[in-house]
């Protein structure tokens, strides 16, 4: 329904515009820095930062400076960091036994924050393509991707997850039944209160590029996709029946991702479920803002305040975004 509104000139829209006070006053959403969840690259070695070339801006740190930056986070009101590793080559192979490592760098990287800062919540990733030389999120047999298979490494991986300390687990590898099985796993272990945010609505997209760069994952799909188990970018019915499922199965929180380019979808998850829901601003789309910026094209700052607005205004309680220190530090400030 159509609000009414007096007709002009009784109704002047632009009263309400005229200055910064009362455009705070009826400002109909706010972004903070608790609404930000910054992703965090890690990679073996000591007191080290390593810039990453298709993210400006982004390093992976060594598990020491995680921790920092975890310190950082808390100092600036952000509250949650998600861990992602760079894996060596030789720590890969094709059933990505490195995943549950106990000793592995985002488990390593967990334990350091959570005795730095425990106030600071930790997000880790459950899929196995950081670790698959296949660079699938599951493995693969005779070039097939099996989900049944599958399951059972992830729920060692998740496992040794949450007893490493996360706080959240990400499921994000969009296989069939994933959510529910490592639901019931972390139920009988005694976890009950490690929270599941499940990739729910995750789209085989153009716009992981730098991300898999970050990880060292790029070339490692060779000529193959993910498209068999990702979603596809013309669908939104599909996005709000698999987020229906994982709920069923236990979900707490979930996400879309990408974000800037599923608005629609997160709008839509939102005002059909009414949860906890999330986006993943990804690796493509900062890349995007950042190129923009340092060309000079965009004001960089004022683009990635808007940018993230909009995930607000769509409807998420959250977004996974890099820019998370510098938006909360514009805000600080």
């Amino acid at each position: 329904m159509t609000p009414l509104a007096a007709p002009f000139p009784h109704g002047r829209p632009r009263r309400l515009r005229r200055a910064p006070w009362i455009r705070d006053l009826v400002a109909e959403h706010r972004l903070t820095a608790k609404d930000l969840i910054w992703p965090i690259f890690v990679r073996e070695g000591v007191d080290l930062e390593e810039p990453v070339a298709s993210l400006p801006g982004v390093s992976r740190l060594s598990v020491d400076r995680a921790a920092r930056a975890a310190e950082q986070a808390a100092e600036l009101g952000i509250p949650c960091v998600a861990l992602f590793p760079y894996t060596e080559a030789a720590d890969k192979n094709p059933e990505a036994t490195e995943a549950w490592n106990p000793e592995n760098l985002v488990n390593r990287a967990t334990r350091a924050i959570k005795a730095a800062v425990p106030e600071v919540g930790v997000l880790l990733d459950v899929a196995l393509d950081p670790y698959n030389s296949d660079g699938h999120d599951g493995l693969v047999r005779d070039g097939v991707i099996r989900n049944d298979e599958t399951l059972i490494a992830l729920g060692k991986m998740a496992l040794a997850q949450a007893e490493a300390g996360a706080d959240i687990l990400g499921p994000s590898d969009m296989m069939d039944g994933r959510v529910g099985y490592i639901r019931q796993l972390l139920e009988e272990q005694e976890f009950q209160d490690t929270l599941i945010m499940s990739y729910a609505a995750k789209y085989a997209s153009c716009f992981y590029g730098p991300f898999r760069d970050a990880v060292g994952a790029t070339g490692a799909l060779g000529a193959g996709d993910k498209k068999t188990y990702q979603m596809d970018p013309a669908n939104g019915d599909e996005a709000l029946r698999e987020v229906a499922i994982d709920l069923a199965e236990g979900a707490d929180m979930v996400m879309v991702k990408p974000g800037m380019p599923y608005l629609d979808v997160i709008a839509r998850v939102k005002a059909e479920f009414r949860v906890p829901t999330y986006a993943y601003q990804v690796s493509g789309e900062y890349a995007m803002l950042q190129a923009a910026a340092l060309n000079g094209w965009l004001d960089g700052d004022r683009a990635a305040v808007e940018s993230l607005l909009a995930f607000k205004r769509a409807g998420c309680d959250g977004i996974l975004t890099y820019l998370a220190p510098r938006v909360a530090g514009l805000i600080a400030g």
